[in-house]
């Protein structure tokens, strides 16, 4: 045998042996790529269940009796279900008053802080003025200061002005949100500066290039801004509790602390019931705005 018909043997045997792993070499990126699927699933699964839980369990107790709430093993599914427990606790507490309260609150609130946190963000992106960085650097350590120290300085202001048992001393304290500030301020660094050096070439001013430009771009943030404050101010327990001094006056979490007072313990459906009616208006309003405050965010951190 030749040389050359021993390098054409040796080359073919070589192919021959090399084809296998040709076949198989592509296989492992794909187990690989469907075992860390697998495993995000079931890491996405054990969030969201965790998450859900504790929900269901809430909505699900207030449509139980008493019995079955504290029986063991749970019983997971209300049967029948008990719709009696929404009208024990709205006449445990006066909960038209609560929810009333909690409306002009959260309205007036939220739409102070929206137009603030807009105004501000505005100024410190496109306007300048002296100390403008060192300015926001103070506002932003503000952020490291617990709420709960402020409350006494607060609440002698409030007092020294009258505004005790007010709608004012429930909605002006709270009017500023630095943090909705710092997120459209952001957002706002992140548009094109084309468009104000062409809003102003055209003779626009900042209120017309704030109101028909720049917050038509940034309604995904506006709308996360929106909902951090609707719950911030929903949701917010010590200081009406401090600054109101009659029932009428509380707000709904107040309003879930009188009814565990006048339930007391024994009444755990009652008492979950009210718990809904308090929860659910924040449930719903997330269902309905969780795509613009995920695109808001998204397309902030995309364009930084």
């Amino acid at each position: 045998m030749t040389t050359t018909e021993t390098r054409a043997s040796t080359k073919g045997r070589n192919d021959v042996t090399r084809a296998p792993d040709r076949q198989t070499s592509p296989r492992r990126p794909m187990s690989d790529s469907r075992v860390r699927r697998t495993l995000l699933y079931v890491a996405l699964i054990v969030a969201a269940l965790t998450f859900l839980v504790p929900v269901y369990w809430l909505f699900s107790s207030a449509l139980k009796e008493n019995s079955e709430i504290y029986q063991f093993p749970p019983q997971w599914f209300p049967n029948p279900p008990v719709f009696q427990n929404f009208g024990d606790a709205w006449e445990a507490a006066p909960f038209g008053n609560f929810l009333v309260n909690s409306l002009i609150v959260t309205t007036a609130g939220a739409v102070i802080k929206l137009m603030n946190a807009t105004f501000t963000a505005y100024a410190f992106t496109f306007l300048r003025f002296p100390f403008k960085n060192v300015l926001f650097l103070v506002m932003l350590g503000s952020l490291m200061v617990p709420n709960n120290v402020t409350l006494i300085v607060n609440y002698i202001t409030v007092a020294n002005l009258g505004w005790i048992n007010t709608y004012m001393g429930l909605i002006l304290p709270s009017a500023g949100s630095i943090f909705g500030m710092f997120l459209l301020r952001q957002y706002m660094m992140t548009l094109p500066v084309e468009i104000t050096e062409a809003a102003k070439a055209d003779g626009a001013g900042h209120m017309r290039t704030l109101f028909q430009i720049i917050l038509p771009m940034c309604k995904p943030m506006l709308v996360t801004v929106g909902v951090i404050a609707v719950v911030d101010m929903w949701n917010d327990f010590i200081w009406p509790l401090i600054v109101t001094n009659t029932v009428e006056m509380r707000t709904l979490p107040i309003g879930l602390l009188y009814l565990r007072s006048q339930e007391g313990y024994n009444d755990w459906g009652a008492i979950m019931a009210g718990t809904v009616i308090v929860a659910l208006p924040m449930l719903i309003l997330f269902l309905f705005t969780q795509r613009h405050i995920a695109r808001g965010l998204t397309s902030g951190a995309v364009k930084g």
